[in-house]
């Protein structure tokens, strides 16, 4: 095994329920709390004395008729930036990551809106990028049809390096504050950037001071030929979706060594791959929890989600032949490396569409694994040394009993290997993670 430099990361998936699709079905899931904020403060608070790097919290813009019957709002569909700002109240150390799209956004609102987190925690915002990519959400934003998968990172490209520049637009040390003399701000620190480019045009400065990050983190997930080429060149921590330690080991040298090739060294790109554990005192216990999970499912809604995940609609086919042809990767608009990911699950499995259904119900094509403690953490570290992660993005199938299992066991077995710290670094998101502050003067000059 590879040495062990450093300690993994840890960032909980933060979903209401949990991560499998019928766990607001569970009888452990008290469903009448999906909007209590009371709720989600419990949560987070036992995250963070379990000393995890971050929470984050994933977002769609779109809900489908259909699908809301069985459940699709069963995780409460709060806005992220709402929710972290509250937690941000209630919590000291644990980053707080939302997810914003730059393709129904604007930067100038999306940079204010994560400076002033940055500034209400005190220094733990991070941004998860993404681009969308399902007409349904685009016709909720007066667009037709969602721009084809290039045009969206071509678009996400120039609005994060908008949303930089406004973060940079206020130097370090721009705050005077001197009563004495009346002068608030250095004026001379402070600059408008006039961005004028493909997508947008943006005069600044941003009417926020800068934060005490510099820049929230930066986070992406996408595992397409293109994600990885803006992971590579923007994101600081990347969530993926690997179903094996193989897999896991060639995204992780190919990002890896992408991020060499605009001139970043391995430590400022930290991989996450998601896991989806149930816990038992047993393995046998751990895979009876999940099959009680896999009777909650509902055939329908699950048919309903995996077409919407891969854009094409399944509604229809025999549930008990395998996975109908789909169009060649190129031609989906959609998400491209997770439909890549099913149908490479289908086809290496040997699964039919119902099979590959409660494949997918646990984590959406995420690792899922049931058993002990014990096994959790040996997988964490089998991926952990032998260069696969950096850490892991950790989604509990059911939260209400799994999260706590995972904190209470895994964690402490994790701890007792000297894997995973038993107390924060730092106050901010970025020093937990080992990442640089962001540094503005010598930026301003280029703008």
């Amino acid at each position: 095994m590879a040495e062990l430099k450093k300690g993994m990361h840890l960032n909980l998936f933060l979903t209401s329920m949990g991560h499998h699709e019928a766990a607001w079905r569970h009888p452990s899931s008290d469903i009448g709390r999906i909007h209590d904020i009371n709720y989600y403060r419990e949560i987070v608070q036992k995250a963070e004395a379990a000393k995890l790097d971050s929470i984050f919290l994933a977002d769609r813009y779109s809900v489908s008729k259909q699908a809301v019957k069985y459940g699709e709002l069963g995780g409460g569909g709060i806005e992220p930036l709402t929710l972290l700002s509250a937690l941000a109240a209630v919590t000291e150390k644990i980053g707080l990551i939302a997810t914003v799209s730059t393709s129904f956004n604007e930067p100038f609102n999306v940079a204010r809106r994560f400076s002033s987190l940055d500034h209400i925690s005190k220094g733990r915002a991070g941004w998860n990028v993404i681009t969308s990519g399902t007409d349904e959400e685009a016709l909720n934003f007066n667009i037709e049809r969602i721009p084809p998968h290039a045009e969206r990172y071509s678009r996400a490209k120039e609005f994060i390096e908008v949303a930089i520049k406004l973060w940079d637009s206020w130097e370090e040390g721009a705050l005077v504050k001197d009563k004495a003399s009346g002068i608030y701000a250095d004026n001379d620190k402070v600059h408008e950037i006039h961005h004028k480019s493909n997508y947008f045009s943006v005069k600044g400065p941003l009417n926020s001071s800068r934060s005490p990050q510099g820049h929230p983190v930066i986070v992406q997930a996408g595992s397409s030929k293109t994600g990885i080429d803006f992971a590579a060149q923007y994101a600081e921590a990347i969530f993926t979706a690997q179903q094996s330690l193989t897999e896991a080991k060639g995204f992780y040298q190919a990002l890896k060594a992408k991020a060499l090739e605009y001139g970043r060294s391995q430590n400022e790109t930290i991989i996450l791959p998601g896991i989806c554990p149930i816990i038992g005192k047993t393995e046998a216990e751990a895979k009876e929890k999940e099959a009680m999970l896999h009777e909650l499912t509902n055939t329908e809604y699950s048919l309903i989600q995996l077409s919407n995940r891969i854009g094409i609609d399944l509604t229809g086919y025999p549930l008990d032949e395998p996975l109908p042809k789909l169009p060649d990767i190129s031609n989906i608009q959609g998400h491209k490396s997770r439909t890549q990911l099913i149908v490479s699950l289908a086809e290496k499995e040997h699964l039919s569409l119902r099979e590959l259904l409660l494949r997918l119900a646990g984590g959406r094509g995420h690792f899922t694994i049931a058993g002990t403690a014990v096994q959790v953490a040996d997988e964490l570290e089998l991926w952990f040394k032998n260069g696969a992660a950096d850490g892991f993005n950790i989604m509990p199938q059911l939260m209400s009993e799994g999260f706590d299992d995972f904190i209470q066991l895994v964690v402490p077995e994790l701890q007792r290997r000297g894997l995973f710290r038993t107390d924060y670094e730092s106050d901010t998101l970025r020093g937990n993670l080992g990442l640089s502050f962001s540094k503005s003067d010598e930026k301003i000059q280029n703008y």
